[in-house]
């Protein structure tokens, strides 16, 4: 590339730096990065047959998608392919090649996962190196790994860590085309966040606006034929995003629907639907109907999606209770080291950090925004997505503050004013997320206070340039500890449930499959083994008493039961017969749509009465005994049997085909979070139980009805038609 392609930037410095970059460092050379890499590997994949199938609902479809190349294809989570999961499918063909591979079991699942995190941290690693140098590539790297959600998330089966791999390649990508000019780069860079939207769809694209702004500001050159180069070089790499991320899409649009599932999360069979919905606008303006949406009676994003589960939506809600301490630890620190790097670049076209900043910080402004106002389904862990931004901010920081014989990029004065506005920012980030612990890491206030503090203090002195390096390593290890440690905390119990959490068990969110006992959580009973609970009551994560919801939730009564991670308890989310985890659960009666001692007499009798596929409300019900049993089970109501909306024409058809015989109506839609209001496919089943033939079988709980719709296809059409 001639130097005439590229703006000068202000130094010689700078200058050499981008563009005599070595091309591929070999890890021998750079033990660094080799020993941030065994660091991840540790964290990821210690003991982590600890946490079993992790998310129960996944785990299901990735064993029906290692059988079927049908149901592979369109990320089906029962064997009929009658239902899709609520995702795109990356990250599960990812974990059912690796189960065809290895075998089905939950370390063929979680292996993958745990190597994306360690291929992520590389790439934190390097696209900060590349413009601060390598000790600022180590910090971010560092900072990274030791985000407690990085850790959790790499341990668990969600699609989040295939996003973040692809989304941190993608600006990877990004900062090789801004080194060289190149349109092979931009073309990488549309490809993973392209690959980014395969695995969760939409928020693949947060990191867009920040690249193409980076991209077309540091070319906007002196004539116009450069500018017009630019643009469509731009052009290219949108056109690899939307070629690569519109591709499954486009294949399901085009398969006629009798030929491919139900799209689960819809009402109307549409991809679209998924995408712009329950995927798109509904995570940040909130379901229609649902929980934190229209149907809940406020913007404060409450329900399940919205104040219950990701806290009040406001500017500090990265930083308090569910959020903080997964990934808020040093955001203080992350936004300074922004601003600096603003005020230094002054955005001039000619400075190569200019662009840098544009498209790391723009990833992180965009997210951080987003994720701080967004009132629809917002979990705890999606901040997982914020934290290689942070980080990559986080080593920036530190690039400005040493001196140039370790890389770094400004000069004494600049150092002695961003070092201990960072540090002391960082400090108080810090001190505002360990005061939403409840009690855990007291250590850590006087260690980020006294240490940090003084190193602030220091940095901030005229003598202290000569040893500021040393000071800058003191105060970044005052202010890792405490999430280092938290992550590491991670390690010792199983992180299994639809809400993974960095932190000890008492830190975790508990969901459907959970894992773990203790106090905290939804249970109440501490946020971090003592005082008051997350949300209301006392108890165990897993199985004490309370909640925060009534003990008839999901349709469950109150009264005592087995939980899945052998708790005890009524109602709410940690026991009872009307919980997530209890006896209402999966495990126990009630629950999404059938307890498993009502599926397991109903597949009996299924398999001694011709077989044939059962329909259940909940694919979170199905989702268990499909990992039990491996039985042909379906969930034709979405997750928890509200978020689908099947029609009765399009069961009929199913019926008629063959591909669906049983169905099971039990009535678990009638409850739900207040403010939801969707029903699922409650109406087709209304019909259902009018029109097909019913079986009643003894269980050890009651008994159970299911309809036998064999030979009921067209009169369910009639029905269709007369409705």
């Amino acid at each position: 590339m001639s130097t005439a392609s590229y703006p000068a930037p202000p130094t010689a410095r700078l200058r050499a730096r981008v563009l005599r970059r070595p091309r591929v460092g070999s890890l021998i050379a750079r033990p660094e990065l080799l020993a941030l890499m065994a660091l991840a590997a540790v964290l990821n994949l210690w003991n982590l047959s600890i946490n079993g199938w992790a998310n129960t609902y996944y785990a299901a479809a990735v064993r029906s998608m290692s059988s079927s190349w049908h149901d592979f294809l369109f990320a089906s989570l029962d064997k009929s392919g009658l239902m899709t999961v609520d995702k795109p499918p990356l990250a599960f063909w990812i974990q059912a090649l690796s189960a065809r591979i290895f075998g089905f079991s939950s370390l063929s699942i979680l292996v993958p996962e745990a190597l994306m995190g360690i291929a992520a941290v590389a790439f934190v690693y390097d696209l900060t190196r590349r413009m601060f140098g390598r000790v600022a590539g180590s910090v971010a790297g560092l900072a990274f790994v030791v985000t407690p959600i990085t850790v959790a998330m790499a341990r668990h089966n969600n699609p989040d860590e295939a996003l973040i791999l692809c989304c941190v390649a993608a600006l990877w990508c990004a900062v090789r085309a801004f080194e060289t000019g190149r349109t092979k780069w931009l073309v990488w860079c549309g490809v993973c966040v392209g690959l980014g939207f395969e695995a969760k769809m939409g928020v693949a694209l947060f990191v867009v606006p920040g690249i193409a702004l980076a991209w077309m500001w540091s070319r906007w050159g002196e004539t116009w034929s450069v500018r017009f180069k630019a643009f469509r070089q731009l052009l290219a790499g949108g056109a690899a995003l939307v070629v690569v991320g519109g591709a499954w899409p486009l294949l399901v649009t085009l398969t006629p629907a009798s030929d491919r599932p139900w799209i689960s999360g819809t009402s109307d069979n549409s991809i679209w639907s998924l995408i712009f919905g329950y995927n798109g606008l509904g995570r940040v303006a909130g379901q229609t109907g649902g929980p934190g949406g229209a149907g809940a009676g406020g913007g404060g994003g409450g329900g399940f999606g919205g104040n219950l589960f990701g806290g009040a939506t406001g500017p500090f809600r990265l930083l308090e209770s569910a959020l903080g301490d997964q990934a808020g630890w040093l955001l203080g620190f992350a936004v300074v080291a922004g601003l600096a790097l603003l005020v230094l670049t002054r955005l001039r076209r000619r400075d190569p950090r200019t662009a840098w900043l544009m498209a790391v910080g723009g990833s992180f402004l965009v997210t951080a925004v987003v994720f701080s106002y967004a009132s629809g389904i917002f979990h705890p862990y999606y901040v997982s997505f914020l934290a290689p931004f942070a980080a990559a901010l986080v080593g920036a920081g530190v690039g400005l503050m040493l001196p140039r014989s370790l890389g770094g990029a400004a000069s004494l004065r600049t150092a002695r004013i961003v070092a201990p506005l960072a540090i002391g920012a960082g400090a108080v980030t810090e001190l505002v997320v360990l005061s939403e612990l409840g009690g855990s890491l007291e250590w850590a206030k006087p260690l980020v206070i006294g240490v940090a503090g003084a190193c602030a203090v220091l940095l901030a002195l005229e003598g202290a340039g000569r040893m500021r390096a040393v000071v800058v390593a003191v105060a970044l290890a005052a202010l890792i500890a405490a999430p280092a440690t938290w992550a590491a905390e991670t390690l010792g119990h199983a992180t299994s449930s639809t809400f993974p959490a960095g932190g000890p068990a008492s830190a975790s969110v508990g969901g459907p499959g959970g894992g773990g006992s203790g106090a905290g959580g939804f249970g109440g009973g501490g946020r971090a083994g003592g005082g008051a609970g997350r949300f209301s009551g006392g108890g165990g994560r897993a199985g004490g008493s309370g909640g925060f919801a009534p003990p008839s939730l999901f349709g469950g009564g109150s009264g005592s039961g087995s939980s899945s991670t052998g708790g005890s308890g009524t109602g709410g989310f940690g026991g009872g017969a009307g919980g997530f985890a209890g006896g209402g659960g999966f495990a126990g009666g009630g629950g999404f749509g059938g307890d498993t001692a009502s599926l397991n007499a109903a597949i009996k009798y299924a398999e001694e009465h011709g077989g044939g596929t059962i329909g259940v409300e909940s694919q979170s019900s199905a989702a268990e005994v499909i990992l039990s049993s491996d039985a042909n089970v379906a969930g034709l109501g979405g997750f928890s049997g509200r978020e689908s909306t099947v029609s009765v024409s399009w069961l009929a058809h199913e019926v008629e085909s063959g591909h669906l015989r049983w169905v099971i109506v039990d009535g678990s839609q009638g409850g739900g979070l207040p403010g939801d209001t969707r029903t699922g496919s409650e109406s087709a089943f209304d019909v259902v139980a009018k029109t097909c033939r019913a079986v009643t079988l003894s269980t050890s709980g009651g008994s159970v009805t299911m309809y036998d719709c064999q030979g009921y296809g067209p009169a369910l059409l009639q029905a269709a038609k007369e409705g």
